[in-house]
């Protein structure tokens, strides 16, 4: 699939992405080139994403 926009050189934190709409949000940023900061309350529900 062929990304609209390119993210790569770009640092994105993503707050709640441990799960749901976050984790979605996380993994969209990450396809498109993007280093991802993942934050989230939970810390083994964050390893596993």
């Amino acid at each position: 699939m062929t990304s609209l926009f390119d993210l790569s050189g770009r640092v994105a934190l993503v707050t709640g992405s441990s799960r749901g709409i976050g984790n979605a949000l996380a993994r969209a940023l990450a396809g498109a080139g993007a280093t991802v900061v993942l934050n989230g309350i939970n810390a083994e529900r964050l390893k596993a994403a």
